[in-house]
């Protein structure tokens, strides 16, 4: 029972430094489009083709990169921690 109790703990330490390492990625993300906002304005101004702007470009990329940073956390989950909570909660 020890060695599955310590199991089950090494798999919650997984899960919180997955959980952890993908929301510092969004959170620098975010912020640093943010910042981009706060302080360069003129740059998210600059146009890259007629009526796309490079702000509206990584405005549209800050909400892809959370679609690819949840992608990423479920494939997490079904491949990895999933299976090995299933083993170790069969009786």
């Amino acid at each position: 029972m020890d060695d599955r109790k310590q199991a089950l703990q090494s798999l919650a330490n997984e899960r919180w430094r997955v959980s952890l390492l993908l929301s510092g990625a969004m959170i620098v993300i975010y912020f640093g489009f943010i910042l981009l906002i706060a302080f360069n304005k003129p740059l998210l101004g600059t146009l890259i083709v007629p009526g796309l702007s490079l702000g509206i470009l990584l405005g549209a990329l800050v909400i892809v990169s959370a679609w690819v940073l949840i992608f990423l956390y479920v494939r997490w989950a079904n491949n990895k921690y999933d299976d090995r909570i299933n083993r170790l909660t069969r009786n």
